[in-house]
């Protein structure tokens, strides 16, 4: 068993890392950490406070044995040399200055944007780009480091790359137009977003978020020729709003192919490609990686987010697109917290642990 802390316990990812390490084959939680208005308490009494809320579990019974009464840490009482691997659900500005301290000496898995940028850090979805991982030896010989940083995409990003590769592999892909209606949880607690804002009504500006998806998307689906990673030269644009919709992000996809592919060929390919995807042996994979439904009123947040515990992309309303040039289009639904972030980070770490990257 690999020993393996939280820093973000008690947060709404820091609870589904939580949830998703309970008796995990594999990782041994040993230590949790938060802000220091929460160090010194235990969980269950960490949860109970109106500032976090149990958001997780109906009532405190329903927490893991193994953790309600573990004590919470504050950050720096974290003893990296101690664990084999942390992961961390921090606040951008914190994780600039938190992860690097650790990564000198253990990996980090982060579900933070700070360093998904740099030359050297890849941005890993399992699965889809494995063959990045070896980018980290090179980071690791860069910095210096023992260990290093290895974020999630944001969580926009996720569902959209995941259906995007094998349409990449098997016909090719020229451009991409993506509307999101993304859940509430996705904007946390803080900053959150205000009720009165969102009930009865869109918000159609997150702020950073497109930015985020086109980048990222690109170098998700780009090359590692060994030394350093090209990004893949398709066109992504994308509008992103907030829905009063509590899990699950929905995307509108509207893609130009290099070649003319009718919906039932597009429908192979994501199906062909969940059934063969590199790690569906592992504890945290789902039984199914894309589901795609004939129905046209699916999927939706309410009856499709949780479909294999949330690590299940499904897409629905695959059609011709009568616009762009060999277009198709379709309709996908991801869950923000699992696979776009803490159930996502644990099988990240599942597929670093059977290539012995950790």
């Amino acid at each position: 068993m690999l020993k393996v802390a939280v820093i973000g316990a008690t947060g709404a990812v820091g609870q589904e890392f939580v949830i998703g390490l309970s008796k995990h084959p594999w990782f041994e939680l040993v230590q949790i950490a938060s802000s220091e208005r929460s160090s010194g308490k235990k969980y269950v009494d960490a949860l109970r406070d109106p500032a976090t809320s149990l958001l997780k579990w109906h009532n405190k019974e329903n927490i893991p044995e193994n953790v309600r009464e573990m004590v919470l840490s504050k950050v720096d009482e974290i003893n990296p040399k101690k664990v084999d691997l942390i992961f961390t659900a921090l606040e951008s500005e914190d994780a600039r200055i938190i992860e690097p301290k650790m990564a000198v000496h253990v990996p980090v898995i982060s579900t933070a944007a700070a360093f998904r940028y740099e030359e050297d850090v890849p941005i890993l979805i399992p699965g889809i780009n494995d063959e990045h991982c070896e980018m980290l030896n090179t980071q690791k010989k860069n910095r210096n480091w023992n260990g290093f940083i290895a974020p999630l995409p944001n969580c926009t990003t996720t569902g959209m790359a995941i259906t995007l590769k094998p349409l990449m592999e098997d016909i090719g892909l020229e451009s991409v137009f993506m509307t999101s209606m993304q859940a509430l949880s996705g904007a946390g607690r803080s900053p959150g977003v205000i009720a009165l804002d969102i009930m009865d009504n869109v918000i159609p500006y997150i702020p950073k978020e497109e930015e985020k998806v086109q980048v990222e998307t690109k170098k998700i689906l780009g090359k590692f020729d060994g030394n350093s990673i090209t990004n893949a030269s398709i066109k992504v644009s994308c509008t992103c709003t907030r829905v009063p919709v509590m899990d699950g992000h929905t995307e509108t996809v509207f893609a130009q192919l290099k070649k003319t592919a009718l919906p039932d060929q597009v429908r192979e390919s994501m199906l062909n490609f969940s059934k063969s995807v590199s790690i569906k042996d592992l504890p945290s994979a789902p039984a199914d990686y894309i589901i795609v439904h004939d129905d046209p009123t699916r999927p939706q947040p309410r009856i499709d987010r949780e479909i294999n515990d949330g690590m299940t992309t499904v897409v629905g309303r695959l059609r011709k697109d009568t616009v762009f040039e060999n277009g198709i289009k379709y309709v996908l639904l991801t869950h923000n917290e699992k696979m776009g972030s803490a159930k996502g980070a644990i099988l990240l770490a599942e597929l670093f642990r059977s290539k012995k990257i950790i």
